[in-house]
C-alpha cells in the first residue's frame, strides 16, 4: 500500500421515520478507535440514510475494531432503530483536483 492510500470502511443504513437523534445517540463510540484516522457522516435529505464513512491506518485496525466487544455493544445499542444495513472496506485515497 502507498502512503497515500488508507483502508475505508463504509456502512449504509437506512432507519425507521424520525429515529434520528436517537440513532446517533447510538451511533457515537464512547472513544476513538485505535488506528482510525477520520470520519465522516453523510445524511439523506428525509434523515432516514445514513452513510458512515472511516478511514483506518490499516486494514487490521479496522478489523480489530469491527471484531471488538466495543463495537458489538454498539451495534446493539443501534439495533432498534435500523430498518437495514450494508457494509464494505475498500482501499482508497483522497485525488488530486486540478488548479487546486
Amino acid at each position: 500500500m502507498s502512503y497515500d492510500e488508507h483502508f475505508v470502511w463504509t456502512t449504509t443504513r437506512r432507519i425507521k421515520p424520525g429515529a434520528r437523534a436517537e440513532f446517533e445517540q447510538a451511533w457515537q463510540p464512547p472513544e476513538s478507535p485505535a488506528g482510525m484516522l477520520r470520519a465522516h457522516e453523510l445524511w439523506s435529505e428525509d434523515g432516514e440514510e445514513i452513510v458512515g464513512i472511516s478511514f483506518w491506518d490499516s486494514q487490521e485496525s479496522c478489523d480489530r475494531y469491527r471484531d471488538s466487544a466495543l463495537e458489538t455493544e454498539r451495534r446493539e445499542a443501534m439495533a432498534p432503530f435500523v430498518l437495514e444495513e450494508s457494509s464494505s472496506v475498500y482501499r482508497g485515497r483522497e485525488l488530486s483536483i486540478p488548479g487546486n
